[in-house]
């Protein structure tokens, strides 16, 4: 009698009895009551959100910032050498620095004395910010920059650092900024990935840490980067296998998306397989969608030679910002380029030789970046784009020792700048001290930046969280202020 009624002969393979199908059918209407509930309180958008967890989604607060562009320029650039200018350390140049802890750096043997910087710097724009000659062309856009002289980071070592940059923790298993900004706002875009990623298209490799770097951690997979191939396709199994028509590729992809289904009744807590669900029809949506967005060869002829595509030095980088403002053009909520890679003196690691390390990676990255902000600007996606400039940690005032002296690592100071999207351009935040070597004036931590970035996308850091092994997780942890001073 509990049976229900065979269907030309056979039973209805997930609702076997008339218990079963009232069973799951009371289930699937009180969730989504809950669902229009919980969309009133504003805890979730509405019930397609649970559908889709890229359907974009309100934040806290009005935003002022709809998407990011992180210049992530790994190895960490030396901010005596770039932006914080230092004339005292030009006049104690070749003393030795009394009392310091040669831990501070990572080759305490190599410990030489105080240098000043291989480069010349001057005022530019109305705010008369300092720049090194290393930046010809960003020199020109300060005025729209937010200048933070006094970060400061806990981590002396590259791998931990980029981590704690990317997760907020020094330790694996954390979802990256990126991660938590597609997980609290989704995308506004459904035809590209949420979050993109960029790394050297010079074959030089991959940051430490590698996709590490752009994980989800405990998030579900569908937020993880997706990071763009250097060679070849860009992103894996982009276009449909020739054997294969339109109307073949969506039958098998309705096909998989039964079963996944059907095992998601199963195991509604397998957020595994509804990110497989919602990644395969991402994927053939990007199959029309991504193709366009990566043909720079579109743009017009001023704005290649804007960026730089015929200058040799720094035509990939350029690419890849062109790229970076048609992603953020289409929706995309995040694009992160990384600048240098794993091998010391292939980043701005600049242990040996610190003017001609510099010098290079300067050349690849100043006209890009600066054509960046100035196309964003005339564009009229400046107010709406954050743009983040920075690395994983400074450099000490010091000199390594070697035939031609580099600087070692300094978690105690760097420089990040800001621009767009809800920054107040012109601004100078923070101070090291006389020579560079630690932030004491204002100082602005890792979980400091990272608040600050939420809250021009609109999130509350504290109530940003995901719960996970029975606690509730959030970016900055148990720390972190908004830096104010620098919101427009």
């Amino acid at each position: 009698m509990n049976q229900i009624p065979k269907i030309f002969g056979t039973p209805h393979p997930i609702y076997p009895t008339r218990r079963d199908f009232l069973r799951r059918a009371g289930s699937g209407a009180g969730l989504l009551a809950l669902a229009g509930l919980m969309g009133t309180e504003g805890l979730v958008d509405s019930a397609a959100a649970a559908v889709n967890p890229l359907a974009p989604k309100a934040g806290h607060f009005p935003a002022k910032a709809k998407a990011v562009i992180w210049l992530f320029i790994n190895g960490g650039p030396s901010h005596v050498d770039t932006w914080d200018y230092k004339p005292e350390l030009a006049k104690r140049d070749g003393q030795e620095l009394k009392n310091f802890d040669t831990a501070t750096g990572f080759f305490p043997d190599q410990v030489g004395p105080l240098m000043k910087s291989p480069f010349a710097f001057k005022q530019h724009g109305q705010s008369g910010a300092w720049v090194s000659s290393l930046f010809p062309h960003m020199a020109e856009q300060v005025d729209k920059m937010a200048f933070l002289y006094s970060c400061w980071t806990d981590s002396n070592n590259h791998a931990p650092a980029l981590l704690k940059m990317n997760t907020g923790m020094t330790r694996m298993g954390f979802p990256c900024v990126g991660s938590w900004v597609t997980y609290g706002l989704g995308s506004e875009s459904q035809n590209l990935p949420a979050f993109v990623v960029m790394y050297d298209t010079l074959g030089r490799g991959l940051p430490k840490g590698y996709a590490q770097n752009w994980g989800a951690g405990f998030l579900p997979g569908i937020y993880q980067g997706t990071a763009l191939k250097h060679q070849g396709a860009p992103i894996e199994d982009l276009y449909r296998s020739r054997e294969m028509t339109d109307a073949q590729q969506r039958a098998q992809l309705d096909f998989l998306a039964r079963q996944n289904r059907r095992g998601l009744a199963e195991h509604p807590d397998e957020s595994d397989l509804a990110a497989r669900i919602e990644n395969f029809e991402l994927a053939y949506r990007m199959q029309m969608a991504a193709p366009a967005a990566l043909e720079v060869e579109k743009e017009t002829a001023a704005t290649q030679k804007l960026y730089g595509l015929d200058n040799p030095k720094c035509a990939h980088f350029a690419k890849q910002c062109i790229i970076a403002r048609r992603m953020v053009e289409r929706g995309v909520r995040m694009v992160q380029i990384y600048s240098g890679v794993e091998e010391n003196q292939r980043s701005w690691d600049g242990h040996i030789d610190i003017a001609g390390n510099h010098s290079g990676f300067a050349a690849e990255t100043d006209q890009p970046i600066a054509a960046l902000l100035a196309d964003l600007e005339s564009r009229g996606m400046l107010d709406s784009t954050l743009v983040i400039w920075g690395g994983e940690f400074g450099r000490l005032p010091l000199a390594q020792k070697s035939e031609k002296p580099g600087r070692d690592h300094n978690p105690h100071a760097f420089t990040t700048w800001l621009a767009g999207g809800g920054v107040k351009g012109g601004v100078q935040h923070g101070a090291t001290d006389e020579i560079g070597f630690k932030a004491v004036e204002d100082k602005v931590s890792v979980n400091d930046l990272h608040a600050t970035i939420l809250h021009l996308l609109g999130i509350d850091h504290k109530r940003l969280t995901y719960r996970y092994n029975g606690r509730d997780f959030r970016l900055t942890d148990v720390a972190g202020e908004v830096v104010k001073q620098v919101i427009a």
